[in-house]
Order: C-alpha cells, then sequence, then structure tokens
C-alpha cells in the first residue's frame, strides 16, 4: 500500500529543493516551538521528518523508519518532563505530595491559559494544595508555589534541549546513518 501511495504522479513533481525548502521551514518553526509555548514545537519537528520521507522516499530522504520511534519517544519524554518538572520543583522546594499534586494538576490547567499560564498555573496549584490540603502556614506554602516555578522553568530548558537533540538527530540520519 505504501508502494502505491508514493507511486502516485503527485510525488514524482515534488523536487528535491521544495522538499527541502518544506522541511527547512518546518524545523525552523517546530525550534521556535521549543522556544515560544504557543507552537508545539516536538510536534512539528516530528511532521517535518515525516514530510521530508514522504516528499522525498525512503531512498531520496536518508531517513531510516526506526528514526521516527526516537524522535517521537524524545517528542513524548519531553512533554511528560515539562508537565512533571513543577511538580518535582514543589518537592525539592520542601513542598509536600498534595503540593505537588496541586502543581501537576495547575500545569495542565494552565496549559489553556498559554503563555501566562505555565508558570501562574502550578504556582497557584501548589499554593492552594499547601494551604487548603496540607494545611501548611502562607510562608511554606509560597515557597513551595516558587518551587514549582523553579521546576517548570527547568522542564521548559529540557524541552528546548529535547528540541535541539531532535534536529541534531534528523541531521544525523539524514547525512550520515541512512
Amino acid at each position: 500500500m505504501w508502494e502505491s501511495l508514493m507511486a502516485h504522479p503527485a510525488w514524482g513533481n515534488v523536487g528535491t529543493g521544495l522538499a527541502w525548502l518544506v522541511t527547512g521551514c518546518l524545523l525552523v518553526a517546530g525550534a521556535v516551538g521549543c522556544v515560544l509555548p504557543v507552537l508545539p514545537g516536538h510536534a512539528i519537528l516530528l511532521m517535518a521528518a515525516v514530510a521530508h520521507r514522504l516528499m522525498l522516499g525512503a531512498e531520496g530522504s536518508g531517513l531510516q523508519w526506526w528514526s521516527f520511534g526516537i524522535l517521537g519517544g524524545l517528542a513524548a519524554v519531553s512533554q511528560a518532563l515539562e508537565i512533571l518538572s513543577g511538580a518535582a520543583g514543589t518537592s525539592w522546594f520542601g513542598g509536600t505530595r498534595w503540593g505537588a499534586l496541586g502543581a501537576l494538576v495547575g500545569a495542565i490547567m494552565g496549559m489553556f491559559f498559554m503563555p501566562l499560564g505555565l508558570l501562574v498555573g502550578p504556582l497557584l496549584g501548589a499554593m492552594v494544595c499547601e494551604i487548603g490540603f496540607a494545611k501548611k502556614d502562607t510562608r511554606p506554602a509560597v515557597i513551595s508555589g516558587l518551587g514549582s516555578v523553579v521546576g517548570t522553568l527547568a522542564g521548559m530548558g529540557i524541552k528546548i534541549v529535547i528540541g535541539a537533540l531532535m534536529v541534531a538527530w534528523f541531521f544525523l540520519d539524514v547525512f550520515l546513518i541512512g
């Protein structure tokens, strides 16, 4: 089935230069999305690899099939670390399990109020849960909330590093491995 799809006449009209132009634009958009939280950077980077393979074919693209698994795995790890980083920061700053749970719920809720919600969500979630459920005073709850912000910022840094690894893997596979 894949061969019949690739044998379609429309793919024969896609030149190598145009394919690289589309791939390059998607790679740049994905890299920007790893820095700016309004774009799904890792998903765009994965889409760049898929589009490159579709436009140039298995032999012309230089991408191995298992590279999509590696790129998808890196994207999934990055997303999980970004969401869990606020909870880890809360725990690291002495927060309770309630504060970590609040930071996690706040991170998920904050995704709907980008970009500021990505920092405010874990902060408020950790503080509210520390005060409401763990019965902490205001000062320890604020410290726990600030820990969630530090953890979230660390998660964003990890997200940028993993995005760079995805771009590097793409080029390594295209030019050296494949």
